[in-house]
C-alpha cells in the first residue's frame, strides 16, 4: 500500500521516495566498494554479499532526508549516507555470528558466516567498518573543516559508547531480569545511536543551525527507539517470510525486550507515544522535512 499523507499541504509518496533514494544509494555503494574479483577475492566478495543482498536502506535515506530538511542536497550527503550503511551492515554480520545471536538467515538469504565461514565474516565486517571511515575521509563533497566533526560523530555512535556498548550489555543481559534503565540503555545504544548519527550527519552536511541540529538529534533518538521496539514486537507477531529471518529468537535467548518487560499491548502504546514525540520534534520544520515525518510513521507501522 502506498503511504501518502497530506501534511503542510504537501503530499509525499513515501514508497516512491524510498525507492528513488534506495536506487541512488545502491548505485553509489557499488562504486564505493572494491570489486569482488579484486585480490583477495574472498573478503571483497563477502563484503559485497552482505551489503547488496537487500534492505530498505533506511539509515542512508535518513541521512539524505535530514540534509534536505535543512536546505542541503542529496548529493552532498550521499557518500556519508553510504558510509553509515557500511557500518550498519558490518554490525549485522557480527550480530549474526554464532558467538552473538547465531542467526542463519538475514533478509531471506544465508548469513555471511554460513556462506563464507566465521573468520571471513568477521574480517568482512571489519573491512566494511574500516572502509566507511575511508569514504568519509576521502569524499570531495565534504569540506576539510567539516570532516573531523562528522567522523567523530559517526565513530562515537558506532563505538563502545554507542552500538558496541549496547551490544555487549544486550549479551550480558540474556536470561536475566533487567531493570528498565538497562533495557533502555540496550535499545538506545544498540539501535538508536546509529540512527541518530545518520540524521545528525545529514544535518551537519546540510548546514543546520544549532537549534535545528538539536531538534533533528532528538527526532533521531526517538525514531531509533521506535525502530527497535517495533523490531521486538515483530519478533513475536511477525512472519519469517516477511522478516527474512527467524522469529521468536528473542524469547528463546532470554533477551531483554519491551514485550518481555511490558507485554505486547503496552509496547505498542509506547511505540505510538514515542512516534508522536518524534513528530513533535520536527514541529519547527516545514515541508522539506516531510520525508522524515513519513519515515517515522513508516517505522512505527512496518511489518518487515
Amino acid at each position: 500500500m502506498i503511504n501518502r499523507v497530506l501534511c503542510y499541504d504537501v503530499p509525499v509518496n513515501l514508497n516512491a521516495y524510498l525507492a528513488k533514494q534506495k536506487k541512488t544509494v545502491d548505485r553509489r555503494l557499488d562504486k564505493l566498494l572494491p570489486k569482488k574479483d579484486l585480490y583477495p577475492q574472498k573478503v571483497h566478495e563477502a563484503m559485497r554479499y552482505s551489503l547488496m543482498i537487500g534492505g530498505k536502506r533506511i539509515r542512508p535515506v535518513l541521512t539524505i532526508a535530514a540534509c534536505e530538511a535543512v536546505g542541503g542536497t542529496a548529493r552532498a550527503a550521499l557518500d556519508t549516507a553510504c558510509a553509515i550503511e557500511l557500518i550498519h551492515t558490518y554490525s549485522l554480520i557480527h550480530d549474526d555470528l554464532p558467538c552473538m545471536d547465531n542467526d542463519d538467515f538475514r533478509r531471506g538469504k544465508p548469513t555471511s558466516h554460513k556462506v563464507f565461514g566465521e573468520a571471513a565474516a568477521v574480517l568482512a565486517g571489519d573491512a566494511l567498518l574500516t572502509r566507511a571511515f575511508q569514504i568519509c575521509a576521502g569524499t570531495k563533497d565534504i569540506s576539510d573543516k567539516t570532516k573531523p566533526r562528522l567522523i567523530a560523530l559517526i565513530a562515537r555512535a558506532a563505538g563502545s559508547e554507542g552500538l558496541i556498548g549496547g551490544q555487549i550489555v544486550d549479551l550480558d543481559s540474556e536470561e536475566k531480569d533487567v531493570p528498565l534503565k538497562t533495557l533502555e540503555y540496550i535499545h538506545i545504544h544498540k539501535t538508536a545511536c546509529l540512527i541518530r548519527a545518520a540524521i545528525e550527519a545529514g544535518a551537519v552536511l546540510g548546514g543546520a543551525s544549532p537549534r535545528a541540529f538539536r531538534s533533528l538529534g532528538s527526532f533521531g533518538s526517538l525514531i531509533g527507539l521506535t525502530f527497535q521496539i517495533a523490531d521486538d514486537i515483530l519478533d513475536i507477531v511477525g512472519t519469517k517470510e516477511k522478516l527474512g529471518k527467524g522469529i521468536g529468537k528473542d524469547a528463546a535467548q532470554g533477551k531483554a525486550t519491551y514485550p518481555s518487560v511490558y507485554g505486547i499491548e503496552k509496547s505498542r502504546d509506547i511505540l505510538r507515544r514515542k512516534t508522536d514525540e518524534a513528530l513533535k520534534a520536527l514541529a519547527g520544520f516545514g515541508t522539506q522535512a516531510e520525508p522524515l515525518r513519513e519515515i517515522a510513521r513508516f517505522i512505527a507501522a512496518r511489518d518487515s
